[in-house]
This record gives C-alpha cells, sequence and structure tokens, in this order.
C-alpha cells in the first residue's frame, strides 16, 4: 500500500522476484480481462470508457478469480488491491474462502512533495495524459481520504510494516525484505 508514485509497482515486481510468488496488480487485471474479452472486462471496460471508476463489486471478482489461479497458490503480493475499506472486507472473505490469510501488509511511505515530483516525472518519461497535476493531487486526496486509513486497520491486526519509500530502489527493497522478516519472525 501506499500512495501513488511511492513505488508500490517497482517495489511489488522486485519482490515478486525475491521472493518467487507474482505480483498481482488491478491495473493488470484490468487489462488482462479487457483484452481477453471476458464478462468482467467488457463491464469494467463499460466503466472505463466513461471516465468512471470501476466499481468494487467488479475489481473484486476480479481479484478473487486472479487469486484462484494456479501460479497464486503459494503466495502473491498484492498492488493497489485494496483500497478502500469495502475491498478490504472483500478480501477477507476471498482470503477466507480460499483457506489463507494475509502474513503482512507493507506501507511504503513519502512526503506529498516527493510524490508530486516523482509522479510528474513519470508522466513526462511515458507521456501518460492522465498524470496532470490537478489529476495527481486528487488521486493523492483520495488516498488520504480512502486508503491511508485501512493501514491503521491492518496495524490494529498486527500485519503492517511501514518502510520509507524514498531512495534508491534497491535499498527500499532490501527495507521492505528487512521489515517483513522481522514481522514474520
Amino acid at each position: 500500500m501506499g500512495p501513488q508514485g511511492s513505488g508500490k509497482g517497482t517495489q511489488a515486481a522486485r519482490l515478486a522476484e525475491v521472493f518467487g510468488i507474482p505480483a498481482i496488480s488491478t491495473g493488470d487485471i484490468f487489462r488482462a480481462n479487457i483484452k481477453g474479452g471476458t464478462e468482467l472486462g467488457r463491464l469494467a471496460q463499460e466503466y472505463t470508457n466513461k471516465g468512471e471508476l470501476v466499481p468494487d463489486e467488479v475489481t473484486d471478482k476480479m481479484v478473487r478469480s486472479r487469486l484462484g489461479e494456479d501460479d497464486a497458490q503459494v503466495g502473491f503480493i498484492l498492488d493497489g488491491y485494496p483500497r478502500n475499506r469495502s475491498q478490504v472486507e472483500a478480501l477477507d472473505a476471498i482470503l477466507g474462502d480460499l483457506g489463507w490469510q494475509l502474513d503482512g501488509v507493507v506501507e511504503l511511505t513519502a512526503d506529498r512533495a516527493e510524490l508530486l515530483a516523482r509522479i510528474a516525472k513519470r508522466a513526462e518519461l511515458e507521456g501518460r495524459a492522465d498524470d496532470t497535476e490537478e489529476a495527481i493531487a486528487r488521486r493523492l486526496d483520495i488516498y488520504a481520504e480512502q486508503t491511508a486509513p485501512l493501514t491503521a486497520a491492518y496495524a490494529e491486526r498486527g500485519l503492517l510494516v511501514q518502510v520509507d519509500g524514498i531512495g534508491e530502489v534497491p535499498e527500499v527493497t532490501d527495507r521492505i525484505v528487512a521489515g517483513l522478516a522481522a514481522q514474520l519472525g
């Protein structure tokens, strides 16, 4: 978990290599379902074509389906999910149905100025039209309102590992691995 620009996608991919498990991104799930023409993909595309967020119910079904795939049976890293309390409840239900539980929740932290600078740089490098200054600020506000409070709930469960997301990519990865090792014993 962490605000946009904190390095979640980068770190999820690196951790997937370290632990030999898949990094599961909701964005990748959406794209795969849309490209594959699945019923959920067509439904998701209806929302995205209108510039709307895909409803939690659709996202939850896609995550449930993805976690049922063979490569996720030994473990997985979720990137971009859960984003709100409803999705936390859905994830709890999905994991309960599968007989699994979370081992840890990593929150990457970074100050807002650093996040804004990182995202602006990414927008410039990747030519992302959705990364306007106003859109970036709004997404950071949504994170602060909806997702950041979830970390408190995970902390209460004894699952939260907070890691400073500022620094060289390998250094951040090392901090995450060390934090998880301490968490998992």
